[in-house]
Order: C-alpha cells, then structure tokens, then sequence
C-alpha cells in the first residue's frame, strides 16, 4: 500500500510493507528515502509549523505603506483612487502566507525524522504504521518463551501491555502461562 502526501513543494510518500515502511521526501532542498521497522516507530510526536515568514513580513509592510498612503492622501486633501493598490497587495501576501502554511507532526527515529503532512492521509498513516507496529510487536515477543528466565518474560509482557500491544486480560493469561511453566519445569533426576 502507498499514501502520498503533496503541499506546496513538499512530497511525502509512505510505501508499507509487510515488516518495514519506506518514508521518501522531496521538496525544494532535496530528496530522501529511508526504510524503517514498525516496532521502531515511537509512540509520542511533536509539531511543527512550516511558515513563509518573509512573505508575511513583506505583507505587513506594504498594508503599512497602503495605509500612510491613504492617510497621506486623506490629510492632504487628494483624491484617494490608486492609492490603496500597496495594501491590496500586502493582504494578498498575507493571505498567500496563511495558505501555505504546512503543519507537520514530527517523529523522532534514526537516522532521520519522519514528517507527516497534516492533511486528509494524516490519520491513515499514523494509524497504518501503529496497527502495523502492534502486529511486529506480537510476532516478535508475543509469545512465552520458555528458554527465557521467568522474571524476564514478566517484564516483557508487562511492557507490551504497556505498550497497548495486549490488554489486561491477556496479559493475565500470559502470566499465567509463564507461572505454569515455572512450576512444571523442574529439574528431574534421572537414575
């Protein structure tokens, strides 16, 4: 499955497969592709807001100037047609700033930060790759393994339920599995 993410000059392609998703950007500055696992993808997220500051800077400016125009004109008595054109223009700046604005929610991972676009495939994604993660998770450590020492298989199955991969009921079931396990695995000595 692909979603594909466009504002702007910003190009975001998420591409998932079945332990791994590619992440592939490109925009005005370059382009870049990276492969990530899902059980790598973390939990929490930051936000970042992608502004034209200098176009508004510049839009403000010339509503300034449309605006001294006007009073200048006002003041000394001249007839006011043309001269708010620089206004017109500032708002128009300003307008065009606010449109272009990107919001970004930001997720820390190596080697690079993975940008989603908040947009109508923002949702998706995120839900996608944390469905996907849950998967990898239980494959991974989703069973008791009888090997492991009794105490570390605990605390696994405890972090997963922290983790949201299993609930409360399941985490019971699991503890009871590895409490069977410690009980009927004993050392038995043979003549």
């Amino acid at each position: 499955m692909e979603l594909i993410q466009k504002k702007g000059s910003n190009k975001h392609t998420f591409t998932f497969h079945d332990d791994y998703f590619n992440y592939a950007i490109k925009d005005k500055n370059g382009s870049c592709d990276e492969n990530f696992r899902y059980v790598d993808f973390p939990k929490k997220s930051s936000v970042v807001i992608e502004r034209n500051e200098w176009l508004r800077n510049v839009g403000a400016l010339w509503i300034v100037i449309g605006l001294f125009q006007i009073g200048h004109a006002m003041y000394a008595g001249a007839p006011l047609s043309g001269k708010g054109f620089w206004m017109v223009i500032g708002l128009l700046c300003i307008g065009w700033s606010y449109l272009s604005t990107v919001r970004y929610s930001v997720f820390s991972m190596e080697p690079l930060k993975v940008y989603v676009i908040q947009e109508r495939y923002h949702d998706v994604i995120i839900e996608e790759i944390k469905g996907r993660r849950i998967q990898q998770l239980l494959k991974y450590y989703g069973d008791v393994d009888p090997e492991n020492d009794p105490e570390n298989e605990i605390d696994k199955f405890h972090w997963l339920q922290k983790e949201g991969v299993i609930n409360e009921q399941e985490l019971e079931q699991k503890l009871a599995e590895i409490e069977f396990l410690k009980h009927d695995v004993q050392p038995q000595y043979f003549n």
